[in-house]
């Protein structure tokens, strides 16, 4: 059975242009040849997945699109997504050497794009051995990027895997959490059912949040790979934040990308100053809202956010409030919220409210995105797995735990960094698992 496909809603496609449109063909051929083909590559080694950047984009050049893509997912199985959603001005277009020449750096994500949306078109899949090629049977709890990767890069070498799903679609963050108008749903989508047609089983709708489903696991598998990401959103811990009118950053992302939330209105206050933050400050501007404030408990020059992201909310219209913390939320007699908050100043190391800076701002939603908890309480259950500041503690050149049996990558480890980043220890994981195997039975 295919991974289930979303209604295309064409409200929230025109309302959440691409910032990044695809190459024309004639364009990426032309892009590709201003490649200088670096024997070196710092591009290439820049990107955690060191995907083989001169190589890809030689073949481009050379109207080989489909050897371009298939170098591509050779390295990252998900380099559709990474190629939209990457902070690719720090990878590897930041390490491209035409900055040493004070020129434009080559478009690396615009040409991996238009090599992946071709194989993509094609139809065709990707190659994966058959499982009674090796008798290893690994269980990936989780559907997020480094799930995906591992179950892939398993299948490639002729292992079973099956992906274990609590909601009803697999990509996480890259399907319920990113940013539509950089990466759509459907974009996820597509790239899990390439890795489902690998042979990758995938259930949905089952939690493992027991020691009972663990023994259950334990007799059914061999290795379990945990990708769960990280917990839900932080709480802000002020009164009031349970009101219907407060839901946070991941909740409003997920809600507008599987179609439960099409519209808003009226004035939005985003508290935080992550990428998550922005992102979910655009999507209100976008979904119609008139007035939408970030509000941050440090200055400007602090900002958690990457640069770029910020200078796009400013551009969407998102107004900042520095320096400034909410105190409670309360419902007024309109059926709006009013935010009460303070300003704050650094003493030390210790954030202090300024005394008569009390301000209240009058909305229609309030938005907390100040970070995932951790999923310590969930962890602490996994047999003889180390948890250390509510992450889980892996050997970083193989991903395993302290228990052989249980490996670990993406955010549940690294603690929230990119998709890309997770792709790599997914990746790295399953190869240390199909290694194990080969000495175990040497």
């Amino acid at each position: 059975m295919s991974i289930t496909s979303l209604p295309d809603d064409p409200q929230i496609r025109e309302r959440f242009r691409e910032i990044h449109p695809p190459l024309a063909a004639q364009a990426a051929v032309v892009e590709a040849h201003r490649c200088l083909n670096c024997f070196d590559a710092p591009c290439t080694a820049s990107c955690p997945t060191h995907i083989d950047v001169p190589g890809f984009i030689k073949r481009i050049a050379t109207g080989n699109l489909r050897g371009a893509a298939l170098r591509i997912l050779d390295a990252n199985v998900l380099g559709g997504s990474c190629a939209r959603a990457c902070p690719v001005d720090i990878l590897c277009e930041g390490a491209c050497v035409m900055h040493r020449y004070h020129r434009e750096p080559i478009q690396i994500a615009l040409l991996q794009r238009h090599a992946i949306d071709f194989f993509h078109s094609s139809g065709e899949d990707l190659p994966a051995s058959a499982p009674a090629r090796r008798h290893l049977r690994v269980a990936c709890i989780g559907a997020g990027p480094a799930s995906l990767a591992c179950a892939a890069e398993l299948r490639r070498h002729g292992a079973s895997a099956t992906i274990i799903e609590r909601r009803a679609l697999p990509g996480g963050l890259n399907t319920y959490g990113v940013a539509e108008y950089k990466l759509r749903a459907a974009e996820s989508l597509r790239e899990a059912e390439l890795i489902r047609r690998m042979g990758v089983e995938f259930r949905f709708g089952e939690t493992i949040d027991s020691a009972e489903a663990l023994d259950k696991l334990e007799s059914e598998f061999d290795i379990i790979f945990l990708g769960v990401g990280l917990g839900a959103m932080q709480r802000l811990g002020i009164p009031g934040e349970d009101h219907e009118g407060v839901m946070n950053a991941l909740e409003l992302i997920a809600s507008y990308k599987t179609g439960r939330l099409h519209k808003m209105e009226g004035t939005v206050v985003v508290v935080g100053g992550g990428n998550t933050a922005i992102d979910a400050a655009n999507a209100a501007r976008r979904l119609g809202a008139e007035t939408v404030y970030i509000l941050y408990r440090r200055g400007e020059g602090e900002i958690a956010a990457f640069s770029f992201e910020y200078e796009h909310a400013k551009q969407e219209g998102v107004q900042f409030l520095w320096r400034r913390v909410p105190l409670a939320i309360r419902p007024d007699a309109h059926r709006r919220l009013l935010l009460d908050t303070v300003q704050v100043q650094q003493v030390g190391v210790t954030l202090v409210q300024v005394p008569d800076t009390d301000f209240t701002i009058s909305c229609n939603m309030v938005v907390p995105a100040i970070g995932q908890s951790p999923l310590s309480t969930l962890l602490q259950q996994f047999r003889h797995v180390e948890v250390h500041d509510g992450r889980l503690v892996a050997d970083p050149a193989t991903g395993q735990t302290g228990n052989p049996r249980y490996y670990a990558g993406g955010d549940c480890v690294n603690g929230g960094r990119e998709v890309v980043d997770a792709v790599a220890e997914g990746k790295r994981a399953a190869l240390a698992m199909l290694a194990h195997t080969e000495t175990a039975h040497a």
